[in-house]
């Protein structure tokens, strides 16, 4: 196999487990499964960017380029989208926290346990502030 067809392989595999993840009820396999779907579309930005062999890289007055030279372009958008994807990693992790640290547990059903099932929260009882 070549190169192309292993990272499409690959991103396939890590769409597809970040994809199962993030649809469970847990939110903890939520935040992997986001890591895994920001990772895969880091792969895909690099699979897509291409084999740097032969290619000229963009630079005006082209005159002196060297052989070696390769397109930055392309590790310069995965270099931002996995700072993106860290601090959205961050926030979602800080957020599962307090979600855990409120509620007691991190699942989808703890999160709606309080509430009736029309979605209105239930009255505080008598007593009770």
């Amino acid at each position: 196999m070549n190169n192309q067809l292993d990272a499409a392989v690959l991103v396939a595999v890590l769409a597809s487990a970040g994809l199962y993840l993030c649809l469970s009820r847990r939110f903890l396999r939520l935040l992997f499964g986001f890591l895994l779907l920001s990772n895969a579309a880091n792969l895909v930005l690099l699979a897509v960017s291409g084999d740097p062999a032969g290619r000229r890289s963009a630079v005006l007055g082209a005159d002196g380029v060297p052989a070696g030279a390769v397109d930055p372009l392309p590790q310069a958008l995965i270099l931002t989208a996995i700072v993106i994807g860290f601090a959205v990693a961050a926030y979602l992790t800080v957020l599962l926290y307090r979600l855990y640290a409120d509620r007691g547990a991190a699942t989808l059903d703890s999160l709606y346990a309080g509430e009736k099932p029309g979605g209105t929260a239930r009255a505080p009882e008598e007593g009770k502030t």
